[in-house]
This record gives structure tokens, C-alpha cells and sequence, in this order.
């Protein structure tokens, strides 16, 4: 526990140099959105868009999406509840937070997690949307610090989990398949 609260104090100066733009409401309320959308609503749009504009070839994408999704879903949530290292906002008083968390341990980024594995997913069948996915789970991510919501390590724990959990989704279906 203390060296989570060391990691804590290392990386709160970089938390606090992101945090500053959340201080103006335009770019405040352009990375709550960001986020908002990052929490699900974007990709199950798209999830259940893709049958729609590529035929029912599409429907076996939006399950793979949905699968990962859940194993995603699976393993950030033990990692939150075995490490519980609290949100930046928690550990620092200067760093402002407006929009709420939806649990209460920050490692890893689960917004960050699913953007980057259903981004993943999603480009090794159609790689066109590579123009789409990519910035958008970029600004989850950096939405995530700027939020004030989590550290960077955990954003980029939270890529490389998300990565992984694709990529293995991947290989995994073509070995059986």
C-alpha cells in the first residue's frame, strides 16, 4: 500500500498539469462528453450499427466486440478492487473533479480498456474505421487524467490491458477457426 501512495505522489504533478484545462468550461464540457460516450454509449451504438451497414456478415464483429468487452469488464474490475488505489481527486485536493466516477478505485481505466480493445476488435475486420476509432479512444483516454478521474498509469495500464485482451480475443479465434 505505501508504494501505491509513492506511485500516487510521483505522478500527481503530471495529473495536476492535465487537470488544468478541465478548469475551462468549453474544454470541460468537451472531454465530460468524450467520456460520457466513451462509458458505453458510443460502442454499443456501433455495436449494433454494424450489422445494420455491413449485413449480417457484421453481427459475428459486434459479438466478438461484446465478448471482450465482457472479459474487459471481468478483469478490470478484480484489478480495481485488489489494488484500490484511490482517484487522483481523492489523493489531492487541488485536482478538480465535475464529473462523477462510476466506482470508486481509479487502476486501471476501464473507459480506457474497452476504447482500445473494441477500437482493436473493430479494425482488424474493418480497418477503415481506423479514422473514427482511433482519435476518439485517443481523447477517452486523455479525457480519463484530464477528468481529473484517473492517473496516467492507469490509462495506460488500462491501453495495454485492452490490447492484450483484443489481441488474444483474436488469435484465439483464428487458431479455432
Amino acid at each position: 500500500m505505501k508504494l501505491l501512495h509513492q506511485l500516487n505522489d510521483h505522478e500527481i504533478p503530471l495529473c495536476l498539469l492535465f487537470n488544468r484545462v478541465n478548469h475551462l468550461k468549453p474544454i470541460s464540457l468537451f472531454f465530460a462528453a468524450v467520456s460520457r460516450l466513451g462509458n458505453g454509449v458510443f460502442w454499443y451504438v456501433l455495436m449494433l450499427m454494424l450489422p445494420l451497414l455491413y449485413g449480417w456478415d457484421a453481427l459475428p464483429v459486434s459479438l466478438h466486440m461484446g465478448l471482450v468487452g465482457l472479459a474487459g469488464v471481468l478483469v478490470y474490475k478484480w484489478l480495481k478492487t485488489s489494488t484500490e488505489r484511490v482517484r487522483p481527486y481523492s489523493h489531492n485536493d487541488d485536482i478538480f473533479q465535475n464529473v462523477a466516477a462510476l466506482d470508486q478505485f481509479s487502476f486501471p481505466s476501464g473507459h480506457t480498456l474497452h476504447a482500445v480493445s473494441f477500437s482493436w476488435v473493430l479494425l482488424h475486420y474493418y480497418p477503415e474505421w481506423g479514422v473514427l476509432v482511433v482519435p476518439f479512444a485517443a481523447l477517452v483516454a486523455l479525457s480519463r487524467v484530464i477528468l481529473g478521474l484517473h492517473y496516467p498509469s492507469d490509462v495506460l495500464i488500462g491501453a495495454f490491458l485492452g490490447a492484450g485482451l483484443a489481441q488474444g480475443s483474436i488469435c484465439l479465434l483464428s487458431c479455432l477457426f
